[in-house]
């Protein structure tokens, strides 16, 4: 377990629902990968994310799902694609990547409280 933080901690950690809309193999990863496009609505926009979710997820059952990402990191450098959002997920007992989402459908572009 981390260190305790405080509540404006948290809240510095934008985490937004989006709904995926694209999703093309990345074969340059060093670990298997997908590039997703997020529509995070009409604040935000969308923004890719590569994302190590190919031992549970296809990309046609991705297109449409809504996931849960940090939208307020810097942009990072993978290989040759520029990650602009942090997709979030669990690992499940082999260290596989489990999305987490809304388990009811919510507007694009809300915040996690």
């Amino acid at each position: 377990m981390s260190g305790q933080i405080d509540f404006d901690q948290f809240m510095a950690v934008d985490i937004r629902v989006g709904t995926v809309i694209e999703v093309d193999p990345f074969p340059e990863a060093r670990k298997p990968a997908f590039k997703l496009r997020i529509d995070f609505g009409d604040e935000i926009g969308v923004k890719r994310s590569s994302a190590q979710i190919t031992v549970h997820y296809t990309p046609e059952e991705l297109i449409g799902r809504q996931v849960a990402a940090v939208v307020n990191f810097p942009p990072r450098q993978i290989g040759p694609f520029m990650s602009e959002v942090l997709t979030l997920g669990f690992p499940d007992a082999e260290g596989a990547v489990v999305l987490i989402a809304p388990d009811k459908p919510v507007p694009n572009g809300f915040r996690l409280f």
